[in-house]
């Protein structure tokens, strides 16, 4: 009888071990809001389908939401992070909000000044109209700032029109502006068409961009996963700095670049992106100061309760102790 029911039971073994792997565990599920597919954003599809998340236990959910309601929705439990880190500074600042910056892709403000043909010059924009995505917003208010240092008066000297990012570069190609702050797709859409570059705010002020945020609530309940989000995140950070080839055609897929344009954006802003997710205290202080600058708020916002990279810093230690590579 025993040997019988052997024979009946091996051809089962045999099966199950021939099926295809199975996770052993189940998936935390976990959903972030972007607000742009933009560039410094490709690391969450990258780390996806490279399955560096399923690797930390992470099945990834990436949902396109503008700012506003993407912070409504994180607030609320319904997405767990959101890559307007932006916007979440401005809540801790203005409202105390729960929010925790817990990454940064760049160190500089992917933001050009690209005007119509016949200005070559910053200086020669005064009086003239600019389309920015919002009049009070980080952007044109660093405008503002960096204008007496080329004669101008950032207050008086300019009309800004908010314009979506869709709508800036028609605008600006149809006469209906003068200059625009654009992002890398559409700088190069537009120098494409003739316009003139004349500043890169990404040099003029040392500001963080691409960050990502969540809640207090969040991290405290879910310290692992949060972890296993950073590490899966530092991993295709790591890769599209490393992997030209990888990083373009992800661009392609993700944001719909054709080739020439996703190579031009590679070699354009690759030089911005941190190396571990992690942007210095000087850095930190400048984003908190010029949100209480454009916000007028006099109260100080202390750097940690608007920044929380012990998780990227942690998840960066442990893969360069691992000594993993892409």
């Amino acid at each position: 009888m025993k040997s019988i029911i052997l024979s009946m039971i091996s051809p089962l073994l045999i099966g199950v071990l021939l099926l295809p792997d199975q996770p052993t565990f189940a998936l935390d599920k976990v959903n972030v809001t972007l607000p742009s597919k933009s560039f410094q954003f490709i690391i969450f599809p990258l780390a996806k389908e490279r399955g560096y998340m399923k690797e930390e236990g992470i099945d990834l959910d990436i949902v396109v939401m503008a700012s506003t309601p993407s912070l409504q929705a994180v607030l609320a439990g319904e997405m767990d992070f959101t890559g307007s880190g932006s916007g979440a500074l401005v809540a801790v600042a203005k409202g105390n909000a729960p929010f925790k910056t817990v990454l940064a892709v760049t160190d500089q403000v992917l933001q050009w000044l690209v005007a119509r043909p016949q200005y070559s010059a910053f200086k020669e924009l005064k009086n003239k109209k600019i389309a920015v995505t919002g009049v009070a917003t980080v952007a044109p208010f660093m405008l503002k700032k960096i204008a007496p240092k080329y004669g101008l008066d950032g207050n008086k000297d300019f009309t800004f029109l908010a314009l979506p990012p869709g709508q800036r570069l028609t605008a600006l190609q149809s006469g209906a502006v003068d200059a625009g702050l654009l992002s890398s797709e559409e700088r190069f859409a537009a120098l494409d068409l003739g316009m003139k570059e004349i500043l890169y705010l990404g040099k003029e002020v040392k500001n963080s961009w691409g960050t990502v945020a969540t809640t207090d609530q969040f991290i405290k309940a879910k310290p692992k996963v949060t972890h296993g989000f950073m590490r899966a995140l530092l991993k295709a950070l790591r890769l599209v700095k490393q992997n030209r080839e990888v990083a373009m055609d992800t661009m392609m897929k993700f944001s719909g670049l054709n080739k020439e344009l996703a190579a031009r954006t590679y070699d354009g802003m690759i030089g911005t992106f941190t190396t571990n997710g992690v942007v210095d205290e000087e850095t930190q202080k400048n984003d908190l100061d010029i949100v209480r600058e454009v916000f007028n708020i006099s109260k100080e916002v202390p750097i940690e309760r608007a920044y929380d990279f012990s998780f990227a810093k942690k998840a960066d230690s442990e893969l360069t102790q691992a000594r993993w590579k892409p």
